[in-house]
């Protein structure tokens, strides 16, 4: 083994074994380069409407599938998981008006963003000059193909990252780098021939295995739409309210998952206490007190408010005219 490749195994040893006590679950390495297998299928995705009104799904095509776009000189990719899976007894009950899980505690960006940034600035310390940049769900990077290429896990036929072992309830991010390091392999799909997520999809949005359509998911609905919701999907939120978890619910694989280290993802100990009247009744105080630094601020209390009327049964609800926060 030549001194360059104990030199690439040295720093990928470092830099995992850091990533790891910075409270990563996994950390996979995989080279910069372009994207090959991930271009039709973007391009596919997008051709068929799929992307409805997120439109910025269509900007920076080439960028998406190749990294040494976004960074100058990009030889490797980092990608990490950072679990986010909330104890049982910090849930919210089946009974009430539910949250995706993932917006539970403080906003994922901002706890993520500073893991990346302290990650980094020890890799220089410890390997020397590298230039990089750090990727958390804001730029674009194909997070879920990179993860996959990296072998963290596969992606299952609800188009989540599936982690052996783990489940897929953990938010993924990247460090696109100037450096050349050890890479890993992806590992073979466990899916099988079970369709549990397709099953209970309420508003048929895995159109087939491996493809969802982002136009017809509760989460898009509840979050990404601003404009009034479709009467076409009355009734088929059940009482989801701002995103939702049922593909990854009933995924096999979640069974293994574990309750999440991070405190920064508690959630506020009143959230798992509110009844739906509680939650028709928010005002926007309360609103601000539960999710002042929660991802739920995307939608904010104009769209939650939205949300919750619309799933009480008024199927012709608009966004209010949001207060100031």
């Amino acid at each position: 083994m030549q001194a360059a490749d104990l030199t690439r195994l040295e720093y990928t040893a470092f830099i995992k074994r850091r990533a790891a006590e910075l409270g990563f679950m996994a950390c996979g390495i995989s080279r910069a380069e372009f994207l090959a297998d991930d271009a039709p299928r973007l391009e596919q995705w997008l051709a068929r409407g799929m992307q409805g009104q997120m439109r910025w799904m269509e900007n920076h095509f080439d960028k998406r599938l190749d990294p040494r776009r976004l960074v100058d000189g990009a030889k490797s990719v980092i990608s990490l998981l950072l679990n986010y899976y909330p104890p049982a007894d910090e849930q919210q009950p089946d009974d009430t008006l539910k949250v995706s899980k993932y917006a539970y505690g403080r906003d994922y960006h901002h706890v993520i963003k500073g893991k990346l940034k302290t990650l980094l600035q020890d890799m220089q310390a410890h390997i020397g000059e590298i230039g990089g940049r750090a990727f958390v769900d804001s730029a674009p990077v194909l997070d879920k193909a990179w993860a996959r290429k990296s072998g963290l896990g596969w992606v299952g036929k609800n188009a989540n990252l599936i982690t052996p072992g783990a489940g897929s309830f953990y938010f993924i991010a990247e460090l696109i780098v100037d450096v050349e390091l050890s890479y890993d392999g992806p590992i073979r799909d466990y899916c099988g021939s079970c369709t549990r997520c397709l099953d209970a999809c309420p508003t048929q949005a895995i159109v087939e295995p491996y493809v969802v359509d982002g136009s017809k998911c509760i989460s898009y609905f509840t979050i990404e739409l601003k404009d009034q919701l479709p009467a076409s999907v009355a009734g088929q939120f059940g009482n989801w309210i701002f995103g939702c978890d049922i593909c990854q619910d009933v995924c096999p694989w979640n069974r293994f998952s574990q309750p999440t280290g991070e405190e920064d993802f508690r959630p506020h100990p009143q959230l798992k206490d509110l009844r739906p009247a509680d939650w028709q009744e928010i005002t926007h105080e309360v609103f601000n007190e539960l999710f002042r630094h929660s991802a739920v601020k995307r939608t904010g209390y104009a769209g939650l408010t939205r949300n919750i009327r619309f799933v009480a049964g008024d199927a012709t609800a608009e966004s209010p005219a949001a207060p100031t926060d």
